[in-house]
């Protein structure tokens, strides 16, 4: 009798760097710039850039469920 499972939400937001697409995955993080795994979007520093163009936080956008791209 497990109350409340259904509700627990499975997929972590991701967010895409509207410039370059680039995608910020909370289960990787960004260990390269010092965000490490595991750290959500919002926890990351307002000074953070993207790490493929340097686009700020704010040019980042969250996906919506399913809109994560296939590799």
């Amino acid at each position: 009798m497990s109350v409340g499972t259904a509700e627990t939400e499975t997929e972590t937001p991701r967010w895409m760097c509207e410039a370059c697409g680039w995608i910020y995955d909370p289960a990787e993080g960004d260990p390269d710039s010092g965000i490490e795994p595991g750290t959500p979007f919002e926890d990351i520093p307002d000074d953070w850039m993207c790490p493929i163009c340097a686009a700020t936080k704010a040019d980042f956008r969250q996906l919506e469920p399913g809109e994560f791209p296939e590799d």
